[in-house]
């Protein structure tokens, strides 16, 4: 019945937005992500709304802060790291979400505040090409930083953002229970271990082709990469013990041109059929608690959702309060 109220609502919406706005505007990262974002949420949202979106990107956080602040706000619709979101809330930069609309309840909580909702979920795993790997493979996050039984390049993410750091812990030994806060001066040092061996990705594409390549034959990897790649007939290695979950959030920078359209589009997205739609097509996790029933089982069992028993949750909290803390020492860590 809640279902059917919160449908009601937005079909109502959607019709005085029709006439009010002919197009919305969606950033978002780019690549095959955004086009499998186009594909499960815009098309359908369009064909029953008559609001055309418009794809921008990628998604700009200075220019965003820079649109709020010049009151000259171009973006409806834009998706961001979780984390980035609740730093952004706390900013003023973000406009309260209408949960009159969008049916709160049926979102995952992990990913769900008052100013964003999650676009989807992933995790970061770790990956091989076993071509590279005669002996036994590896199997942990220690063996990640292992350089004796696992010589050669290991790839990582190059920006600051969760996952990294924890995992540098994780293989360190502190239990994933006790991560938070993070004792940065040990992560550092056990990265210190591998820093001549590490080449940073900086997109998923250019993590995929590091690893096809060879160039890189072990690393951490967003988990929808490593399965794109098997599904194009390579063989890969994942082991997904101590995944690293995180997620992306769609918020509305606040003074968004076409507010009431953005929470339909919304509203949409964070459906559970487009949610499923966009999981099918990305190998990433849904966060509409009713997604799961409506995929084919084969795929969920590609998916973060279905590693739980081994599943680290990295706290968007800590790191939207440490967010530019933890960079600026990253990338000062980087560049010595």
């Amino acid at each position: 019945m809640k279902s059917r109220i919160f449908a009601l609502a937005a079909a109502g919406l959607l019709a005085s937005q029709a006439a009010a706005a002919e197009d919305m505007v969606f950033t978002s990262w780019g690549g095959t992500t955004q086009d499998a974002q186009a594909e499960a949420w815009a098309e359908p949202f369009t064909a029953e709304s008559g609001i055309n979106i418009i794809q921008d990107g990628p998604t700009d956080y200075g220019k965003l802060k820079a649109m709020v602040e010049a009151g000259n706000v171009a973006w409806d619709v834009v998706d961001v790291e979780f984390d980035y979101a609740l730093q952004a809330s706390n900013q003023g930069l973000l406009e309260p979400l209408d949960f009159d609309v969008i049916d709160r309840e049926s979102l995952d909580p992990r990913f769900t505040s008052d100013y964003a909702v999650g676009s989807f979920y992933y995790s970061f795993v770790l990956g091989y090409n076993p071509a590279h790997f005669s002996g036994d493979a590896p199997e942990s996050l220690s063996d990640l930083f292992d350089l004796e039984a696992f010589p050669g390049k290991r790839t990582f993410y190059k920006w600051s953002a969760p996952g990294v750091i924890e995992a540098a812990l994780l293989a360190d030994g502190v239990p994933a229970d006790e991560l938070y806060p993070l004792d940065l001066d040990r992560a550092f040092a056990k990265l210190d271990t591998i820093k001549s061996e590490i080449i940073w990705w900086a997109g998923g594409a250019q993590s995929q082709q590091l690893l096809a390549s060879g160039e890189a034959p072990i690393g951490f990897f967003w988990n929808g990469r490593l399965t794109a790649l098997q599904d194009d007939g390579m063989d890969v290695g994942i082991s997904w013990d101590h995944n690293i979950t995180a997620a992306d959030a769609l918020v509305v920078p606040k003074g968004a041109p076409n507010k009431e359209a953005a929470m339909a589009y919304i509203a949409h997205a964070t459906s559970a059929e487009a949610q499923a739609e966009f999981a099918r097509l990305s190998s990433y996790a849904p966060i509409n608690l009713g997604s799961p029933e409506l995929m084919d089982s084969e795929i969920r069992a590609t998916l973060p959702d279905a590693q739980t028993a081994v599943q680290v949750n990295a706290d968007m909290a800590y790191w939207a309060e440490h967010r530019d803390e933890i960079g600026n020492r990253w990338y000062a860590w980087q560049a010595e």
